[in-house]
């Protein structure tokens, strides 16, 4: 595949970057609508995202997987909803550093399978694999110190940045002069996907930013299963039944996490619905995307090579 900004899978996929460009220039021109900023990328990028596991997971591929696997696909999301609740009602200040971990662990191991897709070379694997994941631990614990327990100051942040990025560009020289690939974007992508926990203030939009990069990754490659899938299947259910399900569960979810703003004590509880599903949606991707699993391999790795 060529790397040309032009390209759907290049633009979507290896190099998104245009996605927290938008959000960012958006930000600072329009700062009297961020509201309306972060509601629109929620509904129509985050949220989209988390329902698009559903039809991936309850396609009737999948039957005789889940059947195979039922504490892992049924008994495991279970306990998931029991511990959130649970944590979210009685140690929520912990529960929502946990939630904070899982949500970059789970885009981490997402950038890292994605650099994967494109890299037949064991060793530039293991050096995508050190550095992306090296890399979203600092920003983890660069978040932890602004946000969580804030201790970092506006100099130290200053001097954090010069830091970071210069330890960044010196393991993109140091990759692009050892490999000579063409995952040097992608590469790139992973790296940066948590960059603006270091210079933007708002926790929720210093998260969301960057990670627009992951949903539309998802999204693009969700589509392709199912368009390879629907290839081999003519007979499969049509893309609108799919785009409808994703759909309302965007709007439901999205509209939950607007009626838990609320001053209302008991409409703010409302926010754990999506949580859940975000966790879920981190727990069953974890499971539906491991490619040492045969059927994975034959029903979605398959797809996503064609």
């Amino acid at each position: 595949m060529k790397n040309s900004f032009l390209n759907f899978e290049f633009a979507l996929v290896k190099f998104p970057i245009f996605f927290p460009i938008i959000y960012g220039v958006m930000l600072y021109s329009f700062p009297q609508f961020e509201t309306y900023i972060l509601f629109f990328t929620i509904l129509l990028l985050a949220e989209t995202h988390f329902g698009a596991t559903w039809p991936f997971f309850l396609h009737k591929s999948k039957k005789k997987f889940i059947k195979e696997n039922k504490f892992h696909l049924i008994a495991f999301p279970v306990s998931i909803i029991i511990l959130s609740l649970l944590g979210y009602f009685f140690f929520k200040k912990f529960f929502l550093l946990i939630f904070f971990a899982a949500n970059m662990y789970h885009v981490t191991r997402q950038s890292f399978g994605v650099c994967k897709l494109y890299t037949k070379n064991e060793t530039e694997k293991n050096y995508q694999e050190i550095f992306i994941y090296s890399i979203n631990i600092l920003f983890f614990l660069i978040g932890y110190f602004r946000f969580y327990l804030p201790f970092i100051t506006a100099e130290d942040l200053i001097i954090l940045n010069i830091i970071v990025l210069s330890v960044i560009v010196t393991i993109v020289l140091i990759y692009y002069i050892k490999f000579k690939s063409n995952n040097f974007f992608t590469f790139i992508t992973g790296l940066l996907i948590f960059y603006p926990i270091c210079f933007v203030d708002n926790p929720v939009h210093a998260i969301v930013m960057g990670v627009t990069m992951h949903y539309t990754q998802y999204l693009y490659l969700t589509h392709k299963v199912y368009k390879g899938r629907k290839k081999n299947n003519p007979a499969l259910s049509s893309g609108s039944y799919y785009l409808i399900i994703i759909l309302f569960y965007s709007i439901a979810m999205t509209s939950l996490s607007i009626f838990a703003k609320s001053t209302n004590e008991i409409l703010s509880i409302l926010i754990i619905i999506p949580i859940i599903g975000q966790m879920l949606h981190f727990y069953l991707d974890s499971q539906l995307w491991k490619f040492s699993n045969v059927h994975n391999r034959n029903n979605v790795l398959s797809f996503l090579r064609d």
